[in-house]
């Protein structure tokens, strides 16, 4: 199996620790080393695992290259702008298959906590098998431990268990994050996992899907393959690709997609409360990260790098304090940082994104 690891996002739910030129997966969020090495690492451990490529933005690719170990230079590709994921994955894949045609492919989000590695590693040899033999597109899916409205949904049939594959069903239908309720009801219904954002699939697969449901993906793609086949510059074909996200594009549409249920414990990490969430805290539920105090108050993450934070009364806020950014949140609000972010975007304060 060929791994490809998605490294272009800017992680705006992280902000303001995480920045358009630092995003979340360069940044050392937990332990010693950044998200993107960390995945780097969990997969150079796979068996099978032949070569690992990472694709991101083109203002990222020096840092990515000089701050990922066990990463070939050439592996490290960049897109020419961000369009989401539909189109990045598709375009690494033409790369990938030029070098090494029909190859099986694994798409893997860089910023995302796994501990469970027997159970990782179980989960791919399974996946890759089912890639080969049945064609089809392989997602993991994590079975949820609470009724999350962070994550996205795959509701499975439990009727169409593969005999060969324990622990793999054919998708159903793929949810968007629920609300509080509707998240309850997934979890009732016990037939509902977490959608891990992992994929694995022959890109002759891949190709073909996008040909029947993404046929201006896949033509644009076909182009850009020959440009690159004869070294030439391919942005001006590039810039006319819709932007558009792999599960909506292709993953929701196709037939031919099947879901491994895992155990293993993951995290996507995806805001300042699922940091929160497994991170040590005092008796008080609190967290302090960096130079700060709680006095009267409980559940509540304190980051603070430079300058001494102090919370008075207060519960379940978050409170992020860097050189140039203070940002305070209630902890059931830290989705609507990104909201922020988006703000300062369009005033034009790019000193502060």
């Amino acid at each position: 199996m060929i791994c490809v690891i998605l490294a272009g996002g800017s992680g705006k739910r992280f902000w303001p620790l995480s920045r358009r030129d630092h995003p979340k997966q360069l940044l050392n969020i937990v332990g010693d080393k950044t998200m993107l090495q960390m995945t780097v690492d969990r997969l150079k451990k796979v068996k099978g695992v032949d070569d690992i490529y990472i694709i991101t933005k083109l203002d990222l690719k020096e840092k990515v290259i000089n701050n990922v170990k066990s990463i070939e230079p050439e592996n490290v590709i960049a897109e020419p702008s961000g369009k989401n994921t539909a189109p990045a994955i598709a375009l690494i894949s033409a790369i990938i298959d030029l070098r090494n045609p029909n190859s099986v492919v694994g798409v893997f989000p860089a910023d995302h906590l796994i501990i469970g590695h027997l159970e990782f590693q179980k989960a791919l040899v399974a996946a890759e098998n089912l890639a080969k033999e049945k064609n089809a597109i392989v997602t993991i899916g994590v079975k949820p431990t609470f009724a999350s409205t962070g994550y996205g949904y795959i509701q499975y049939d439990e009727e169409i268990s593969e005999e060969n594959f324990e622990g793999v069903y054919k998708v159903k239908t793929f949810a968007e994050k629920p609300h509080k309720k509707l998240a309850e009801r997934f979890i009732k219904s016990g037939d509902f996992l977490w959608n891990a954002g992992m994929f694995v699939w022959k890109t002759e697969t891949l190709f073909k899907g996008l040909k029947t449901h993404m046929p201006e993906l896949y033509d644009s793609i076909t182009l850009i393959s020959e440009k690159i086949k004869e070294c030439k510059n391919y942005n001006d074909i590039w810039k006319e690709i819709d932007s558009e996200s792999i599960d909506y594009g292709l993953l929701e549409k196709v037939n031919n997609i099947f879901v491994i249920s895992c155990e293993f414990q993951w995290n996507d990490l995806g805001s300042w409360n699922a940091l929160y969430n497994i991170l040590a805290k005092d008796n008080r539920g609190n967290i302090i990260r960096g130079l700060g105090k709680v006095l009267d108050g409980k559940n509540n993450f304190i980051h603070s790098e430079n300058n001494f934070t102090a919370v008075v009364g207060t519960n379940d806020m978050v409170v992020i304090n860097t050189d140039d950014i203070t940002l305070v949140v209630p902890r059931d609000k830290v989705e609507l940082v990104k909201e922020m972010v988006n703000y300062l975007e369009e005033i034009g304060s790019d000193n502060l994104v």
